[in-house]
């Protein structure tokens, strides 16, 4: 029988199959939104898909499909620079901020992780790019990466 210490955290038991239904998207923090649209529309071939601002995170965002594989590249540029971007560009300067999961539902897979002592960033998922809703786990809990939680809006990214 193995031993378990006092201290351990519980046992993660695995979410229902299709819960985590697909890397969404990789989110890139940059400085200038334009440019960098052109820049991986240019030296990679992506195609921006969706553009648009989102007032209550803090940017200007863009939405890059990759190839045919059903997930994207996000390019977020800070409105302001005390926004949670603006913060993460004086802090680290440009690159990846987040990695992007693709749920069935983003309440069901936030209680599931809160319930294994996991730590979230909002009580309740809040909008999202197209339509979506969204919660983070904290760095902290997710081996040192910020991960986005996407529940898709009902039409999709490529719906609007």
């Amino acid at each position: 029988m193995p031993s378990v210490t006092p201290d351990a955290p519980p046992a993660l038991a695995a979410l229902p199959p299709g819960a985590v239904l697909a890397i969404d998207h990789v989110g890139i923090a940059v400085t200038d939104l334009d440019a960098a649209v052109a820049m991986y529309e240019t030296a990679f071939g992506m195609t921006c898909v969706h553009v648009e601002v989102n007032e209550e995170q803090g940017v200007r965002e863009a939405m890059l499909e990759v190839g045919s594989s059903g997930s994207y590249l996000q390019l977020l540029a800070p409105l302001t620079p005390d926004s949670p971007i603006g913060r993460f560009l004086e802090r680290s300067g440009p690159g990846i901020q987040q990695m992007a999961y693709r749920v069935r539902s983003v309440d069901e897979v936030s209680a599931h992780l809160r319930a294994h002592g996991m730590r979230l960033l909002y009580d309740q998922a809040k909008p999202g790019t197209a339509g979506s809703r969204v919660n983070f786990v904290h760095p902290r809990s997710a081996g040192g990466v910020l991960v986005e939680l996407v529940e898709p809006g009902p039409e999709g990214l490529l719906g609007h």
